[in-house]
Protein backbone atom coordinates (compact mmCIF):
# COMPACT_ATOMS: atom_id res chain seq x y z
CA UNK A 1 0.00 0.00 0.00
CA UNK A 2 1.26 3.37 -0.97
CA UNK A 3 0.15 6.12 1.49
CA UNK A 4 2.14 8.98 0.06
CA UNK A 5 0.30 12.08 -1.04
CA UNK A 6 0.96 14.12 -4.06
CA UNK A 7 2.11 17.62 -3.12
CA UNK A 8 0.19 20.44 -4.72
CA UNK A 9 1.67 23.94 -4.89
CA UNK A 10 0.26 26.34 -2.28
CA UNK A 11 -1.92 29.01 -3.88
CA UNK A 12 -3.14 32.14 -2.07
CA UNK A 13 -6.74 32.88 -3.05
CA UNK A 14 -6.90 36.42 -4.44
CA UNK A 15 -10.70 36.53 -4.77
CA UNK A 16 -11.27 38.09 -1.34
CA UNK A 17 -8.49 40.71 -1.51
CA UNK A 18 -10.82 43.38 -2.87
CA UNK A 19 -13.27 42.66 -0.03
CA UNK A 20 -10.51 43.02 2.56
CA UNK A 21 -9.34 46.30 0.98
CA UNK A 22 -12.90 47.64 1.01
CA UNK A 23 -13.38 46.71 4.68
CA UNK A 24 -10.06 48.36 5.59
CA UNK A 25 -11.15 51.52 3.79
CA UNK A 26 -14.44 51.60 5.75
CA UNK A 27 -12.58 51.00 9.02
CA UNK A 28 -10.11 53.83 8.38
CA UNK A 29 -12.93 56.22 7.46
CA UNK A 30 -14.84 55.41 10.66
CA UNK A 31 -11.78 55.77 12.88
CA UNK A 32 -10.94 59.14 11.36
CA UNK A 33 -14.44 60.40 12.20
CA UNK A 34 -14.03 59.45 15.86
CA UNK A 35 -11.23 61.97 16.30
CA UNK A 36 -13.23 64.78 14.70
CA UNK A 37 -12.81 68.00 16.66
CA UNK A 38 -15.63 70.52 16.66
CA UNK A 39 -14.46 74.12 16.45
CA UNK A 40 -16.19 77.43 16.87
CA UNK A 41 -15.27 80.24 14.44
CA UNK A 42 -13.42 82.92 16.41
CA UNK A 43 -10.61 85.44 15.87
CA UNK A 44 -7.73 84.48 18.15
CA UNK A 45 -5.93 87.18 20.11
CA UNK A 46 -2.27 87.51 19.21
CA UNK A 47 0.31 85.94 21.47
CA UNK A 48 3.37 87.43 23.06
CA UNK A 49 6.78 86.28 21.90
CA UNK A 50 7.14 83.64 24.60
CA UNK A 51 4.48 81.04 23.92
CA UNK A 52 4.52 77.34 24.83
CA UNK A 53 2.90 74.78 22.60
CA UNK A 54 0.99 72.03 24.40
CA UNK A 55 -0.13 68.62 23.25
CA UNK A 56 -3.83 68.14 22.59
CA UNK A 57 -4.33 64.89 24.42
CA UNK A 58 -6.28 64.90 27.67
CA UNK A 59 -7.83 68.34 27.24
CA UNK A 60 -11.19 70.06 27.63
CA UNK A 61 -11.76 73.05 25.36
CA UNK A 62 -13.96 75.97 26.42
CA UNK A 63 -14.77 78.32 23.53
CA UNK A 64 -16.24 81.83 23.83
CA UNK A 65 -17.41 83.44 20.57
CA UNK A 66 -18.02 87.13 19.75
CA UNK A 67 -21.55 87.10 21.10
CA UNK A 68 -20.38 85.66 24.44
CA UNK A 69 -21.84 82.19 23.88
CA UNK A 70 -19.87 79.45 25.62
CA UNK A 71 -19.09 76.09 24.00
CA UNK A 72 -17.60 73.03 25.67
CA UNK A 73 -15.63 70.92 23.15
CA UNK A 74 -17.62 72.57 20.35
CA UNK A 75 -21.06 71.95 21.92
CA UNK A 76 -23.11 74.90 23.14
CA UNK A 77 -23.20 74.97 26.95
CA UNK A 78 -24.08 77.19 29.87
CA UNK A 79 -21.97 78.00 32.92
CA UNK A 80 -23.82 75.46 35.11
CA UNK A 81 -23.00 72.61 32.72
CA UNK A 82 -19.38 73.73 32.61
CA UNK A 83 -19.21 73.77 36.41
CA UNK A 84 -20.64 70.24 36.64
CA UNK A 85 -18.35 68.88 33.93
CA UNK A 86 -15.19 70.49 35.34
CA UNK A 87 -16.08 69.31 38.86
CA UNK A 88 -16.52 65.74 37.63
CA UNK A 89 -13.34 66.03 35.56
CA UNK A 90 -11.40 67.20 38.61
CA UNK A 91 -12.50 64.11 40.53
CA UNK A 92 -11.85 61.57 37.75
CA UNK A 93 -8.86 63.01 35.83
CA UNK A 94 -7.25 65.93 37.69
CA UNK A 95 -4.36 66.19 35.19
CA UNK A 96 -6.70 67.17 32.34
CA UNK A 97 -5.84 70.55 30.85
CA UNK A 98 -8.57 73.10 30.23
CA UNK A 99 -8.01 75.29 27.18
CA UNK A 100 -9.89 78.59 27.14
CA UNK A 101 -10.27 79.80 23.56
CA UNK A 102 -11.93 83.21 23.36
CA UNK A 103 -12.54 85.55 20.46
CA UNK A 104 -10.35 88.64 20.62
CA UNK A 105 -13.43 90.91 20.51
CA UNK A 106 -15.34 89.20 23.35
CA UNK A 107 -15.69 91.27 26.54
CA UNK A 108 -13.43 89.96 29.29
CA UNK A 109 -16.45 89.69 31.61
CA UNK A 110 -17.52 86.58 29.66
CA UNK A 111 -14.10 84.93 30.05
CA UNK A 112 -13.92 86.01 33.68
CA UNK A 113 -17.16 84.13 34.44
CA UNK A 114 -15.45 80.90 33.33
CA UNK A 115 -12.32 81.77 35.32
CA UNK A 116 -14.41 82.35 38.46
CA UNK A 117 -15.91 78.86 38.12
CA UNK A 118 -12.45 77.34 37.70
CA UNK A 119 -11.16 79.33 40.66
CA UNK A 120 -14.09 78.21 42.80
CA UNK A 121 -13.35 74.58 41.90
CA UNK A 122 -9.61 75.20 42.49
CA UNK A 123 -8.77 73.91 39.02
CA UNK A 124 -5.16 74.82 38.27
CA UNK A 125 -4.36 73.33 34.85
CA UNK A 126 -5.75 76.12 32.64
CA UNK A 127 -4.34 77.39 29.35
CA UNK A 128 -5.33 80.40 27.24
CA UNK A 129 -5.08 79.58 23.53
CA UNK A 130 -3.88 82.42 21.30
CA UNK A 131 -2.73 82.89 17.72
CA UNK A 132 1.00 82.56 16.97
CA UNK A 133 3.01 85.75 17.25
CA UNK A 134 3.92 87.28 13.92
CA UNK A 135 6.90 89.63 14.04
Amino acid sequence: MDFSRKRRPFIVPMNAMSDVAFLLLIFIMLVSLINYRKEVKIDYPEAAESVRKLNESNTLELWVDKSGSVYMDGISSNLGEIENTVGELYRTAPDTQIHIIADKDVPFVRVNAILEILQLLEYRVVTFVVQDFEA
